[in-house]
């Protein structure tokens, strides 16, 4: 009969050799690394500064791919659709990523996809061409009141977090604007900087990089950001709205466990690493890991938060 001592150091023992036998697996391919929008704006930055590091505790290539449209959409979808063996992620951007099946019949929902990591986080703000005549917040909401249709803002799609702020600034104040979308923030600069809008809705990270002919009126941030600190917060200025853009790494629902689970402690470790953190750091990009089961657990719950809010007031023709 075993001895106590042998019992407990056997129950001991076992979960030590668990991992290496539960997690076998190693891509045998380059993979692709999904992006729902264009090249040149936050999302595609963010892919391509993760997969730097990510590639290389793969041990293969990770080619960033641009499937715009939609909102992200079609990008989503393709991920969705891919053959589950895990050689396809997609790097989803909230909150157009839980919006778009509440809004539309989409070709994904949140069951298409295991969940593999939240991995940053960028508040959106408010930003129009230095020199221009619009002032500040306040003068913007004067102006649309006055105007409804005589202010044009850009957004990067409908349901993106563009959209959705313009949409609750629009509610909390009354004002009304011409909203234009576009498939990322190379093409929103550029038509501000043409005078084709007045307004474009950008995040920290799209902006901050490079600055020159803009200005950044507001972020809709819970506090003030290390990386822009002379913009206020919204809210600081009386408008109690938060948004961000935020990112995280999905594969194809129906990949094996194993691959997921790889995957996950892969990616963990890529976005724990100081290398990772000073790479997003020096693009003004706000690193923020979060666990696959609890990033699904909270996308869940915003999902239900924006189907409310979808019932009450849609935002389509915001």
């Amino acid at each position: 009969m075993p001895t106590r001592r042998a019992t407990l150091t056997a129950l001991f023992a076992a979960p030590l050799a668990a991992p290496a036998l539960a997690n076998p697996w190693r891509p045998d391919r380059p993979i692709e690394f999904t992006v729902g929008f264009g090249a040149g704006g936050g999302t595609d930055i963010v892919a391509r500064l993760f997969a730097r590091h990510l590639e290389a505790r793969l041990g293969v290539p990770l080619t960033v791919v641009n499937r715009p449209g939609a909102g992200s959409e079609l990008g989503m979808a393709h991920v969705a659709r891919s053959r589950p063996d895990g050689h396809v992620i997609g790097l989803t951007n909230m909150p157009a990523f839980v919006t778009i099946p509440v809004e539309r019949r989409a070709q994904y929902n949140l069951d298409s996809f295991a969940f593999i990591g939240g991995i940053m986080n960028d508040p959106t703000g408010l930003v129009v061409r230095d020199g221009g005549p619009i002032r500040d917040v306040a003068d913007l909401v004067r102006r649309a009141l006055a105007d409804p249709e005589g202010i044009t803002v850009s957004t990067s799609g409908i349901g993106t977090d563009d959209h959705l702020l313009m949409a609750m600034i629009s509610q909390a104040t009354g004002a009304r604007f011409t909203i234009v979308h576009f498939n990322g923030a190379p093409v929103q600069r550029n038509n501000l900087m043409a005078g084709h809008v007045q307004v474009n809705t950008m995040s920290v990270g799209e902006v901050m990089p490079n600055p020159d002919g803009l200005r950044f009126m507001a972020h809709a941030g819970r506090s003030t950001n290390r990386f822009a600190p002379n913009v206020p917060t919204l809210s600081s200025l009386g408008l109690e709205i938060e948004m961000y853009s935020e990112r995280g790494i999905v594969m194809p629902i129906g990949t094996p466990s194993n691959i997921v689970g790889r995957m996950r402690e892969i990616v963990a470790e890529t976005a724990a690493d100081t290398a990772t953190i000073a790479t997003f750091e020096a693009q003004f990009i706000e690193p923020r890991y979060e666990a696959g089961p609890q990033w699904e657990a909270r996308m869940r719950y915003t999902q239900n938060r924006y189907s409310e809010l979808w019932r009450r007031a849609p935002w389509i023709n915001a």
